[in-house]
């Protein structure tokens, strides 16, 4: 007999039993639980237990859990699809909306009817509860494999990969590779949605608190736009995945992918600046976007490609506009909340942006983040006749920020770091993975901070976005994607041997290696061949615009 600890109850059992009949002879196994915790490791409820163990169950709302269940959903997807076309190449591109956006590349285009056809027998393939069998194989038996399927995209890739043993997962004779755990068997699976969206899918995936029912899918239109902007850069470079930009890097392409890449960013830069112009009575940007999104930098250059159109760009800090430590809000912790906008002294912000597009001279207040409280030095401010002000902060796209200012003076703009590749055609690089990887290079480079805390903050930093940028993001007049389709092989040198530090039995540890995994392939870029002016010198250092 062994000792089990389960879910903070100690009971006695036969070795040899799996997580799975553990759970369900105690009746702890609820309908959404995919994974568990054993000793510290995250592992599949099939993993069986042989000695004196700490189990907890890990379900959908946990991170870990949400993706096992989303990554074995996009698993039943492919399969369902290449059932039905055999032929057809799939690929899963984006989040958006709460849900996924994907392709599939066949003889004629996707429409209604493909989509019901794949739906009943995703429903099929789950209600059959087949167990995802996971399985240890030589590469060269993997590529063998994957050559058979024509996958050409997987194929390259593990020219990149180092080991010579690779985790295939397999459902009803599907075989694939993925970057992370998956869930035991296709029943678990209970709750999903498809549809359509113009030129692929749409596959939804459960309420993020309330998994028994299918999340609500929100379009973000010109959210979508920007991704298929960036899906026509990617083109342009002829860059699509891991393998394909490896492929630029290290010879003479390496340069030339530097510097299109830079060009396209200063293009759209331009075009913003350009909208601007064009648009009478804007006497306000207004720059909002999430954490490491690079707003910093896209301002500068915005205020430079403002002076080409004969503007004159006049910053003004919002930092400086917090209300007193005292009269900070606090959050459901009871900590002071600095994101909250009523952090911010809105109606003063008002008066002064007011007196400013007036023609008036203020006295703008300053902040001391270490005593607290906002003092005045002196310093005036006036907008010159062919002044816009810039504001940048994470409530620029809430109207309540600029409350007293109409809708025709101001102009917004929303920027964030959309992913541009993906590691293959079935696994996709995280939105938020690029910029946290972003975060975590400033923090250890400019802050000392370690990898581990960025991590630990960053669940934190992601509901106060949630909360306050992303609902607002379809408000913007422009949007800009700042990720640079070669950023993941500059920043795979600094976070790599951050991510590394992090050792196992940390609650961080399973996070670093996953990012540690799908860094790992990415061949390194000469950091020395960045432009000073570029996104990048924001996180890495060496920018022509501010020093740390």
């Amino acid at each position: 007999m062994i000792k089990i600890n389960l879910n903070g109850k100690t009971i006695d059992i036969e070795a040899g039993k799996s997580v799975l009949e553990i759970a369900k002879a105690n009746g702890v196994l609820g309908d959404f639980d995919v994974l568990a915790l054993v000793n510290g490791n995250t592992v599949a409820l099939e993993t069986i237990i042989e000695k004196d163990s700490e189990i907890s169950l890990i379900n959908y709302t946990d991170i870990k859990g949400h993706r096992a269940y989303v990554r074995t959903l996009q698993f039943v997807l492919i399969k369902a699809i290449n059932d039905i076309f055999p032929t057809a190449r799939v690929t899963l591109e984006h989040s958006l909306g709460k849900g996924i956006f994907g392709e599939i590349k066949k003889d004629t285009p996707l429409n209604e009817e493909d989509i019901l056809k794949i739906k009943k027998r995703m429903q099929e393939l789950i209600d059959k509860d087949i167990v995802v069998n996971k399985y240890k194989v030589p590469k060269k038996r993997a590529i063998e494999i994957f050559e058979g399927y024509g996958y050409e995209d997987k194929i390259k890739l593990l020219e990149y990969i180092t080991k010579e043993e690779l985790t295939l997962h397999e459902i009803d004779g599907q075989y694939d590779y993925f970057f992370g755990d998956l869930v035991s068997t296709t029943g678990m699976l209970k709750t999903f949605d498809l549809k359509l969206y113009d030129p692929g899918f749409i596959l939804i995936i459960p309420n993020d608190k309330d998994p028994s029912k299918v999340a609500t899918f929100v379009d973000h239109k010109k959210l979508f736009k920007i991704f298929y902007e960036t899906e026509q850069w990617g083109n342009i470079l002829g860059v699509g995945d891991i393998a394909s930009l490896n492929s630029k890097v290290g010879g003479k392409d390496t340069l030339d992918l530097i510097l299109i890449s830079e060009a396209l960013h200063e293009k759209k830069i331009a075009y913003i600046a350009d909208k601007i112009k064009e648009k009478e009575g804007v006497k306000l940007v207004l720059i909002a976007g999430p954490s490491s999104s690079g707003k910093t930098t896209f301002a500068k250059r915005l205020g430079i490609q403002l002076k080409v159109n004969g503007l004159e760009p006049v910053p003004i800090s919002l930092d400086d506009y917090f209300v007193n430590r005292e009269d900070t809000p606090l959050d459901e912790n009871g900590e002071y909340d600095f994101e909250a906008i009523d952090a911010i002294d809105i109606e003063g912000f008002n008066k002064d942006l007011t007196a400013l597009m007036d023609g008036k001279t203020i006295t703008p207040p300053k902040f001391n983040f270490i005593t607290g409280s906002r003092y005045y030095d002196g310093t005036t401010l006036t907008v010159p006749e062919n002044g816009v002000l810039i504001v940048e902060g994470i409530h620029g796209l809430n109207e309540i920020l600029t409350k007293s200012i109409p809708k025709e003076n101001k102009f917004k703009i929303y920027i964030s770091a959309l992913t541009q590749i993906n590691i293959d055609d079935h696994n996709r690089i995280f939105t938020t993975d690029v910029r946290m990887l972003r975060r975590i290079v400033r923090d250890s480079l400019s802050r000392g901070t370690m990898a581990k805390e960025t991590l630990k903050r960053w669940p934190s930093i992601k509901r106060g976005e949630e909360k306050n940028i992303f609902v607002f993001q379809e408000e913007a007049d422009a949007m800009f994607n700042s990720t640079i389709i070669y950023e993941m092989g500059i920043l795979k040198k600094y976070a790599l041997k951050e991510l590394l530090k992090i050792e196992k039995g940390e609650p961080e540890y399973d996070e670093a290696r996953r990012l540690i995994k799908f860094l790992k392939p990415i061949k390194e870029v000469d950091v020395e061949l960045v432009p000073r002016n570029s996104i990048m010198r924001e996180f890495i250092g060496g920018s022509c615009f501010y020093q740390y």
